[in-house]
């Protein structure tokens, strides 16, 4: 049996790292907004008979090779492919390869991406077992065993539902709304680039979240106008108000790198700089920042002037459009 997956990862407009749980608990009205794009995670799975795990990550160059659910256990070759074939515990042996087109570390959320499209063959093999809403409890607690600091769930949403998605985060849980927009009127109003610097997002939100936690009102503070933001683009989104992207954006960014030291770089200030001299009218760093991907708003009409000046700045132009399906 061959079982094949697709999956968006997603540019995050507003509200992360208050998805963190349980920040978004002391934060009343928190909200993330993001949407899924058109740089695909794949996952191949194809069952074998001698009983073998053969696990391979294309576009990090990785693959390991067991006998065993116990050697699958210990692995840290393939990490998180190989503790969800442990979770799922498939009653064949299994040759399962994965590929990203977005680059490594880029803050568009490819590893959660890659999650949900193992998940979604994994659970597939196994008679679909999981609803939806649980596989992405699964991805979530998953992922955070590899990278083992709090996994925020946004980034779980658009690879498996695909579109723009306003996550209202509550005590109730995580309350999902698609917004129905115009997606070529939302693309026209940004442009996507990557700096050529991985970023981690584990340690950057993992300082942020212990100084929330260890009560610096600061960073409360900061994380509560993040929210607040989030929900302002949420309901200019429904109102159709796209150029009211870049001036949220700004304000977000300005909040968002206040948080941590590292969150900007000299590189995204540079960048930045150049940018708005042909049109853009903000930046924020995609995902935790230091580095990774960028998304600039600009002024309608501005998006060519804008991309050939991140071209001539040294910076990879990555073109884009909304993915309105998700884990297919």
């Amino acid at each position: 049996m061959i079982i094949e997956t697709k999956v968006p990862t997603r540019i995050d407009l507003a509200g992360g790292t208050i998805d963190l749980y349980p920040l978004f608990l002391f934060h009343e009205g928190a909200e993330t907004v993001n949407f899924g794009i058109d740089q695909y995670a794949r996952c191949c799975l194809e069952t074998r008979d001698d009983g073998k795990f053969i696990l391979e990550a294309t576009d990090r160059g990785a693959r390991a090779e067991y006998a065993s659910f116990e050697e699958l256990k210990h692995d840290s070759t393939v990490e998180l492919l190989s503790k969800l074939v442990y979770f799922f515990r498939p009653n064949t042996g299994l040759t399962i390869t994965t590929e990203a087109t977005a680059p490594a570390g880029a803050g568009l959320g490819g590893s959660s991406a890659l999650d949900i499209a193992i998940c979604g063959a994994l659970n597939q093999l196994s008679g679909n077992r999981y609803t939806p809403e649980e596989l992405l409890t699964i991805a979530q607690n998953v992922e955070t065993q590899v990278i083992k600091v709090p996994a925020g769930c946004q980034d779980y949403y658009p690879p498996m539902f695909g579109g723009v998605l306003a996550l209202q985060l509550t005590a109730e849980g995580v309350k999902r709304q698609r917004i129905e927009v115009d997606a070529e009127e939302l693309e026209s109003r940004l442009v996507l680039c990557y700096t050529g610097a991985q970023r981690n997002s584990g340690i950057n939100n993992w300082e942020i979240f212990k100084r929330h936690i260890d009560g610096n009102q600061q960073v409360i503070n900061l994380l509560g106008n993040i929210g607040r933001i989030a929900a302002e683009m949420h309901n200019a989104l429904i109102r159709k108000d796209y150029d009211m992207i870049g001036p949220l954006l700004d304000e977000e960014w300005q909040n968002r790198r206040q948080l941590a030291p590292g969150v900007s770089t000299p590189q995204i200030e540079e960048l930045a700089n150049a940018a708005k001299q042909q049109g853009a009218v903000a930046v924020k760093v995609c995902g935790a920042g230091g580095g990774g991907c960028v998304v600039f708003g600009v002024k309608k009409g501005s998006k060519p002037a804008v991309e050939s000046v991140l071209r001539s700045s040294g910076a990879e132009v990555i073109s884009f459009h909304v993915a309105e399906k998700g884990l297919t």
